[in-house]
C-alpha cells in the first residue's frame, strides 16, 4: 500500500480575484472528434515516473506508517472488490487514496440522507472578505459547505504586526463548528495556501519558508519531508486542516511567468520525488495536501490569474514531462490534485482544465481516484468566461469534487441546485462529488497524525538548514570570503536590506565601504554591483553583470543567515541549480 494510504494558484488566490462574476456568456465549445483519440491514447500513461535524478533520490519506504490508525489496515484486495457493508479486514480494504472502505461506507450512508442544497454545499470550499469570522461561519452553516479557505486578509494581527495566534485559532475553531451543523460528525476543511516563499498566507510569529525551490537546490527528498511535516504540524496547531501545496509544476526557466520558484525544479523526475516528499511530511502532519497544477501550470507562458493560458503541448510531450510529477503522485496515493485554468488544445480546445471532462478523464486515466479540486474560481482565466456562478456546476459536470473560491459562493450554490433541478448536472455526479469530499473528511477525522501539532516558529531550525543547504553560487570562489570587515548592500525591499544587515552584523561584519552587494527580488531584473543575490527565481542572474552570482531562493531571516555565513566563508554553498539559468546548466554550482 502506498505511503499516503497509511500516512497522514497562490502568490495567487488573493482577494484581488475576487471580481464579481459578471463577463461574457460561459464559453463551451462541443468536444471534438480528437478528444475520443485522446481518451483511447490514456491507457499509456499509468506507468510509474522515471528512476529519480542523483540530485534527489527517490524516498524509501517507511518503517512504520506516518499515521496510526487503529485498527492497522491489513492488506487485503482494493476496495473495489469488497461487497459493499464488508465487515472486518474488508472494512479497512485501502481505496487507493488515503481512506478505507469503511470511510466510504459512511460517507456513502451520510450522502445518501442529504438534500441536493446539502450536497452543494459540501463541494464548495469558499474565500471570504476581512475579519468578520461570525458571519463566515452563519454562511458555512447555511449553505452547509465543506469548510473555509483562509487568505491573508482573514488572518488576525497584532498591534506589532504579527499574527494574533490565539485569535486565528479560535476563528479557525468557529468555522470548523459551523461545518460541523446540522448533524454532520466529521471535520470541516479549513484549507490555507502556504508554499513558503512568496506564497505564505500566515505570516510570523509562524515559521517562515523559504522557496519552494529550495529544495531542488539542496536536492534532498528526507529534507523536503521533514519541512513539509514542520510547516504542516504549525499549521494544524492552529487548526488548518488542508494546505493547499505543494506545487507539483516542472518549470520551464523564465518563460514561466506564474510558477517560478514555487516549482521545486525544471526536472519533472526531480518534482515528482520531492513534490512526494513533502506531501508524505504534510499528511504525517494531520494536514491533507494538494498537489497542483494539472495538467501542469510551470510550462505555459502566460498568467491564469489575468486571463486563460494556452498549453501548446502534445499529448505525448505532457506525459513525457508534465504529467511526470501528478503521476508519483497518483502512485503514492495522493489525496487531492488541483487541476489549473489552463486551456489543452491536445485535450479540449478553449475549455479551461479545471472545467474540461477531458481534462479529468485524462486524471483518472492516470489512476486518481482521490478528490479533484479546482484552482480558485475567481481568477481571470475563470469569470470572465462564465458568469453568475455558472463555473460551479460546469466544473462538476466535467468532473470536479471540490470547487475552490467561486467568486460568489451564494451564486454558485444556488447555480448547482438549479443545474441538478432542470437536468443540466446529472444528480449522480453531484453525488458521486459529495461522497468523495466527505469520504476524505471522515477519514481525516478518524485517524490520527505521527507527528503532533507544533507551536508556532518551531520550524524555523529546519528553515534555516533548508536556506543553508539551497545556497547556490553560480559564478565567483567557493571557499574563502566574499567580504571581509565591510560591505554594502543595495536592491531589494527596505525589509530585505534589513534582514541582511541583522545578518552581516551577527557575522562581524558591518555595513558601509567593500563589495557592493546588490539584491533581487520577485519579478527583478539583471544587475550590476559585485554581488548579485536572487532571492527569489534565479533567472535575472543569466544577465547581471556582477562577478559574483549567487543564488538564495528566500528572504527570510534564515535565508539570510545562510547567504553571509556563505560570504564570511564560515560555511559552504553546497547547492545546486535546479533550473537552467541561462548558459548556466541545471546542476551548476559548487563542487
Amino acid at each position: 500500500m502506498a505511503w499516503l494510504q497509511t500516512a497522514r494558484d497562490s502568490f495567487h488566490k488573493t482577494s484581488s480575484y475576487q471580481h464579481t462574476n459578471d463577463g461574457p456568456a460561459p464559453h463551451r465549445p462541443a468536444r471534438t472528434a480528437a478528444a475520443l483519440a485522446v481518451l483511447l491514447a490514456l491507457a499509456s500513461c499509468t506507468a510509474p515516473p522515471s528512476p529519480p535524478p542523483s540530485s534527489a533520490a527517490a524516498p524509501k519506504a517507511p518503517a512504520s506508517p506516518a499515521r496510526e490508525e487503529s485498527p492497522t489496515p491489513a492488506p487485503p484486495p482494493p476496495a473495489s472488490s469488497a461487497p459493499k457493508g464488508a465487515k472486518g479486514k474488508q472494512a479497512t480494504a485501502p481505496l487507493g487514496w488515503g481512506p478505507q472502505q469503511r470511510d466510504l461506507e459512511a460517507a456513502t450512508a451520510a450522502v445518501a440522507k442529504m438534500t441536493v442544497s446539502e450536497k452543494a454545499g459540501q463541494v464548495l470550499l469558499p474565500s471570504f472578505a476581512g475579519l468578520d469570522h461570525g458571519a463566515q461561519a452563519a454562511t458555512v452553516e447555511r449553505l452547509h459547505l465543506s469548510g473555509s479557505m483562509i487568505m491573508a486578509d482573514n488572518v488576525p494581527g497584532t498591534a506589532t504586526g504579527l499574527v494574533d495566534v490565539p485569535a486565528l485559532t479560535a476563528a479557525t475553531r468557529r468555522l470548523d463548528a459551523a461545518s460541523r451543523s446540522g448533524g454532520r460528525t466529521w471535520p470541516g476543511l479549513i484549507g490555507v495556501d502556504q508554499e513558503g516563499g512568496m506564497v505564505q498566507r500566515v505570516g510570523a510569529p509562524l515559521t517562515g519558508w523559504p522557496s519552494p525551490m529550495s529544495y531542488g537546490a539542496a536536492g534532498s527528498v528526507p529534507l523536503a519531508t521533514q519541512a513539509g511535516a514542520g510547516l504542516a504540524a504549525e499549521l494544524a496547531g492552529v487548526g488548518f486542516t488542508v494546505g493547499f501545496a505543494p506545487d507539483a509544476d516542472a518549470t520551464i526557466g523564465p518563460a514561466d511567468p506564474t510558477i517560478g520558484a514555487r516549482s521545486l525544479s525544471a526536472d519533472p523526475r526531480a518534482v515528482a520525488n520531492l513534490s512526494v516528499g513533502f506531501s508524505k511530511g504534510m499528511l504525517a502532519a494531520g494536514v491533507l495536501p494538494a498537489a497542483k497544477h494539472f495538467p501542469g501550470h510551470g510550462s505555459v507562458t502566460s498568467d491564469s490569474h489575468k486571463d486563460m493560458p494556452v498549453q501548446k503541448a502534445t499529448l505525448a510531450q505532457l506525459k513525457a514531462r508534465d504529467w511526470k510529477p501528478f503521476q508519483a503522485a497518483v502512485a503514492a496515493g495522493s489525496p487531492m490534485i488541483m487541476t489549473g485554468h489552463i486551456a489543452v488544445p491536445a485535450l479540449e480546445p478553449g475549455v479551461p482544465a479545471s472545467i474540461s471532462k477531458v481534462t479529468y478523464a485524462a486524471l483518472r486515466g492516470i489512476g486518481f481516484k482521490g478528490v479533484a479540486v479546482t484552482d480558485a474560481l475567481n481568477m481571470g482565466a475563470v469569470i470572465g468566461r462564465y458568469r453568475h456562478g455558472s463555473a460551479a456546476p460546469a466544473a462538476l459536470a466535467a468532473g470536479a469534487d471540490l470547487l475552490l473560491m467561486p467568486a460568489d459562493v451564494n451564486a454558485a450554490h444556488a447555480a448547482i441546485v438549479s443545474a441538478v433541478d432542470t437536468g443540466r448536472l446529472p444528480p449522480a455526479r453531484l453525488d458521486e462529488a459529495a461522497r468523495r469530499v466527505v469520504t476524505m473528511m471522515i477519514w481525516q477525522g478518524r485517524t490520527k497524525p505521527k507527528h503532533p501539532a507544533a507551536a508556532p516558529g518551531s520550524g524555523e531550525g529546519l528553515s534555516a538548514r533548508v536556506s543553508a543547504l539551497a545556497v547556490t553560487v553560480l559564478t565567483g570562489q567557493c571557499s574563502g570570503a566574499h567580504v571581509a570587515g565591510r560591505v554594502r548592500v543595495t536592491g531589494g525591499t527596505a525589509g530585505d536590506r534589513a534582514r541582511f544587515a541583522a545578518a552581516a552584523q551577527a557575522q562581524g561584519i558591518t555595513l558601509g565601504a567593500g563589495p557592493l552587494v546588490n539584491l533581487i527580488g520577485y519579478g527583478g531584473v539583471p544587475v550590476g554591483g559585485d554581488i548579485a543575490v536572487a532571492l527569489d527565481a534565479p533567472w535575472p542572474l543569466a544577465r547581471s553583470a556582477a562577478p559574483t552570482k549567487i543564488a538564495l531562493y528566500g528572504r527570510t531571516p534564515a535565508a539570510f543567515k545562510a547567504l553571509l555565513a556563505v560570504l564570511a566563508g564560515k560555511a559552504p554553498a553546497t547547492g545546486k541549480l535546479p533550473a537552467a539559468v541561462g548558459t548556466y546548466r541545471a546542476g551548476t554550482g559548487c563542487r
